[in-house]
């Protein structure tokens, strides 16, 4: 009778996973330190290699060019994690949707959108500097933060809790509240603090998408 072979133990790929996602992290917490300690123009893909201690054909294998890497920086740091789920489907985000009371609502929306540019502020002021070399990443970063905003919108449609029949051309308005420059303008230029901004811009959402019934009782000073 024939002696079967013995059995191949399955491949355990796990300590090559971690390994990878060691060193993925790695790099981008040595490029995020990089832009901001030296700029955009110094923050050179070799430079992040010998910061991370890995190769810089490793980054490229990784990331693809130095836009990518700058992409995945910021979405790493606009969601506080390199995990692969958007934002919007995020807890914070689930706890926002599940809040019954209008204005509650959009009090958390403020204060997740003023958590977003704390973390972005930084970043986001080196990254405008190096337009146009960056111009792709940025155009992406602003067309997802819009289709945030449209998302909440309609949410608030569906509910019957938005003035107004356009969640488009509320989504529009809120964008702009919402961005960074508006933010930076604020908290840098005329040195307002990060709560003082976040109770501001609950007063800007509310009384751009609730009824005035329930926006004039949003906020206060």
């Amino acid at each position: 009778m024939p002696v079967e072979p013995p059995s191949r133990r399955a491949y355990d790929a796990s300590g090559r996973r971690a390994v990878a996602a060691c060193n993925r992290q790695a790099v981008l917490d040595a490029c995020h330190e990089l832009l901001l300690a030296r700029g955009y123009q110094a923050t050179t893909i070799r430079a992040v290699a010998e910061r991370a201690r890995v190769s810089a054909e490793l980054v490229y294998k990784v990331f693809g060019s130095k836009q990518g890497l700058m992409k995945a920086v910021y979405d790493t740091v606009l969601a506080g994690d390199d995990e692969p789920v958007p934002v919007g489907q995020r807890p914070v985000i689930a706890r926002i949707w599940a809040t019954a009371d209008p204005e509650e609502k959009v009090r958390a929306y403020a204060e997740f959108v003023t958590d977003l540019n704390v973390r972005l502020g930084g970043l986001a002021a080196v990254l405008a500097e190096a337009d146009p070399e960056v111009a792709h990443v940025r155009a992406v970063t602003e067309d997802e933060r819009l289709e945030g905003l449209r998302a909440f919108t309609a949410h608030l449609a569906s509910e019957a809790a938005l003035a107004g029949a356009d969640a488009e051309r509320a989504a529009d308005g809120c964008w702009v509240l919402t961005s960074l420059p508006v933010f930076v303008q604020l908290t840098v230029a005329r040195g307002w603090s990060a709560g003082a901004y976040r109770d501001w811009l609950a007063r800007m959402l509310a009384a751009a998408l609730l009824p005035p019934a329930v926006s004039s009782s949003t906020g206060g000073e």
